[in-house]
């Protein structure tokens, strides 16, 4: 199998790509959706997150969440402000806002290669979060959420995308954000097969956001092989996972700060005595953004402080080093003994484009106890990492901007 192949891309029909673009479904609450998609019914969030068309309250891991996604999208479907392009194709893509421009391409990308670790991973998942992709995916039979990959540095690979990024766009949206997507089909059979054999050249391809996304995507062709009735010859649709694929160098990685729900039975107090086994802890007149490794905040009890790890305890080690991994194996594991962030209730993550004022809102409302400013990882780590076939700790990355959900969906037949 190729490492990607052009699709049948599922996009709003003319004129309707402002009505459906929708942000990610993950990056917002069920009451941010429920603003954000307010007297807009061709919004892509009826079908990401249909627990908004829900009685208030519902589980949004409930078989009829599932159901009334899929209603929802054959909704769409049938008034034709979805619709099926009639020859596969790639898409350029092209996100402007955030203080950086990328230009990428949206490709289906091999099931096979993920698990064969050509497409690289460099984060476990949390369990619930995979079974929901993998329960929204089958139900569906469409990828509605594309994964978003690094590809490592390409003359060609950029030549030809920019190429064909020259004309007029076939769609443009200027999301509630600022950012700008806009999408120019590739459907030269030329340039198409240029493409294929210079992404099939590359060493690798990087998951840089998505792990839920291209994990449920291997189980769903597990899924969709055991139910067949006699063995198909040739790649079938669910071999492929929808994708948009970014030069390293263009990748723009923010923190993924952690805020904690309490100190594990300690008084703020005896919390910051503990710290200073390994930290040197200085209190702070402003929020902390951190500048280097090392280097992180702390916001406790209405005030921040600076956490600057003691020099004897710095490490080399690719993973060790990372700020994400001080803090999980200094202050996360013994002392607040929370040791799997995949499935402990008491932690949870936000996303660097928030900034601080996030976390002193949630601890200040008492939602939560504590939250922690940290330094955002490099692509150049992500991708040593993943080479070397090791995992960092959960949500060690936030990429900004983010791609837009409904612009190009993935049919499986």
């Amino acid at each position: 199998m190729t490492l990607i192949r052009p699709f049948k891309g599922l996009r709003p029909g003319t004129g309707k790509a402002v009505e459906v673009a929708a942000p990610p479904y993950d990056v917002m609450s069920y009451k941010e959706a429920v603003v954000l998609a307010k007297d807009k019914p061709n919004s892509f969030l009826h079908i990401s997150r249909p627990e908004i068309d829900l009685p208030e309250g519902t589980d949004p891991y409930s078989p009829q969440v599932y159901e009334k996604a899929k209603v929802n999208l054959k909704s769409l479907v049938d008034k034709g402000v979805l619709v099926r392009d009639d020859e596969a194709c790639f898409f350029v893509y092209r996100l402007t806002g955030r203080g950086v421009s990328q230009l990428g391409l949206v490709v289906s990308a091999s099931v096979d290669a993920y698990d064969q670790n050509r497409i690289r991973k460099h984060e476990f998942t949390r369990p619930e979060k995979e079974d929901d992709r993998v329960r929204q995916i089958d139900e569906l039979s469409v990828q509605t959420g594309p994964v978003l990959l690094a590809y490592p540095s390409s003359k060609d690979i950029d030549a030809i995308i920019a190429s064909e990024s020259t004309r007029d766009s076939d769609s443009d949206v200027l999301d509630a954000d600022g950012v700008r997507h806009e999408l120019w089909m590739i459907s030269s059979a030329e340039k198409i097969a240029q493409l294929v054999a210079l992404f099939d050249d590359l060493p690798a391809l990087y998951i840089a956001d998505g792990h839920h996304r291209s994990a449920a995507a291997s189980r769903v062709q597990k899924l969709k092989m055991s139910r067949e009735a006699q063995v198909v010859i040739g790649p079938k649709s669910y071999d492929y996972f929808l994708a948009v694929a970014f030069p390293q160098e263009q990748m723009q990685i923010l923190a993924y700060n952690r805020v904690v729900a309490d100190l594990n039975g300690l008084s703020p107090n005896d919390f910051l005595e503990c710290l200073n086994k390994d930290f040197i802890v200085q209190p702070s007149d402003n929020p902390v953004v951190p500048k280097e490794k090392g280097v992180m905040g702390l916001y406790l009890d209405g005030h921040w402080y600076v956490l600057t790890l003691s020099a004897a305890l710095r490490s080399d080690d690719s993973i060790e080093t990372l700020d994400v991994s001080v803090l999980s194996n200094r202050v996360l594991g013994p002392v607040l003994g929370i040791h799997d962030l995949r499935k402990d209730k008491r932690i949870d993550f936000v996303g660097g484009i928030r900034g601080t004022r996030e976390l002193v809102k949630r601890v200040d409302s008492k939602e939560m106890a504590c939250a922690f400013s940290l330094f955002p990882t490099k692509i150049e780590e992500l991708m040593a990492i993943a080479d070397q076939g090791q995992v960092m700790p959960p949500k060690s990355t936030w990429f900004e901007p983010k791609l837009a959900d409904g612009l190009v969906s993935h049919v499986l037949d």
